[in-house]
């Protein structure tokens, strides 16, 4: 696992091999970043869209190889969970029987917005799901 933060740039970027018994450690990472950031308002939304984007990772890609990527600002908080699947999340009805298919569900009613775009690096083509959080009205006053 890498971690890196520019601190000019204050981006997080965390490349990894997803395990579903090793989430906790990321979503304190995920967690003390975004209130370091001033992002606190958020931090539990961010910390649950993070772990939903890196279990679809770990369910549904080629690969459990991702990169996480924190990009907060004063307009915008994003978070990025990018592999190497050309597979695009779909959103699904869940029945009150079905345990699993409700992640972007969860994440589409935590975050501002979502979705998804191609990347393309290299001979790498896959995929960048991003997660967005607007900042609330006394952030922007501020």
């Amino acid at each position: 696992m890498t971690v890196m933060a520019d601190a000019g740039t204050q981006q997080y970027r965390q490349e990894l091999t997803v395990d579903p018994r090793n989430l906790g450690h990321v979503r304190q990472s995920v967690v003390a970043y975004v209130r370091g950031c001033g992002w606190g308002e958020v931090d539990d939304a961010a910390s649950l869209c993070v772990t939903e984007l890196l279990s679809n990772v770990w369910k549904h890609a080629d690969s459990d190889e991702c990169v996480l990527l924190i990009q907060p600002s004063v307009c915008a908080l994003r978070i990025v969970v990018s592999d190497n699947s050309r597979q695009f999340p779909v959103p699904r009805a869940a029945d009150a029987c079905s345990e699993g298919g409700r992640g972007l569900l969860l994440v589409s009613n935590a975050a501002d917005a979502w979705g998804v775009t191609v990347n393309s690096s290299g001979a790498d083509t896959g995929k960048d799901v991003w997660v967005e959080f607007q900042p609330q009205p006394e952030r922007a006053a501020a």
